[in-house]
């Protein structure tokens, strides 16, 4: 996957990311939205094995790009029935809440149904209400709020939400 929108790019993640993925999997500040407040404690190598194992059919990490620097993550797994599930970080603080995340998921969004999926699906601590602002933008519903659902690494109890989004419903921000 290569996608490319003014300043952005979203591409597959390589083997040369993979030291880049290292330092913001193992930044508590980065991951700690995804319950891992002390990071995950993994290495470019075991990074690299993973990356190794990734196709467009299965799973795919992919990497964001502004003007050619890695700025974040994203990511797609295939589910069963034409489903994708995403996630997305912008792992560079200084690229935050700048709306690049909209545009940035309007682009992968748009890519996955024209490859076919017929749904996207994705969750987020409930908590995250920044997230679930933009999600909502771009055509999501929620589905179901799971409280109290799973525990972090830093033993709090959390709760998520989940969200689906159909082509009908898709907001495209990626060409405003």
């Amino acid at each position: 996957m290569n996608i490319i929108c003014k300043e952005l790019c979203i591409r597959n993640a390589e083997s040369a990311d993979c030291a880049q993925l290292a330092k913001w999997w193992n930044d508590g500040s980065v991951m700690a939205h995804a319950g891992f407040p002390g990071g995950l404690g993994t290495t470019a190598e075991k990074i690299q094995e993973q990356i190794a194992n990734d196709s467009d059919a299965v799973k795919r990490r992919l990497i964001i790009e502004h003007k050619g620097a890695a700025i974040g993550e994203m990511s797609y797994y295939n589910r069963e029935n034409n489903i994708a599930e995403i996630g997305i970080k912008i792992c560079n603080a200084d690229y935050q809440e700048r709306g690049l995340g909209r545009v940035l998921l309007s682009m992968l969004i748009g890519e996955l149904f024209s490859m076919g999926y017929v749904k996207i699906i994705l969750d987020t601590n409930l908590k995250n209400t920044r997230a679930q602002h933009v999600y909502e933008k771009l055509g999501f519903q929620k589905v179901r709020i799971n409280e109290n659902s799973w525990t972090d690494q830093a033993g709090e109890v959390q709760s998520s939400v989940d969200y689906e989004l159909v082509r009908d419903n898709f907001v495209d921000w990626s060409a405003k």
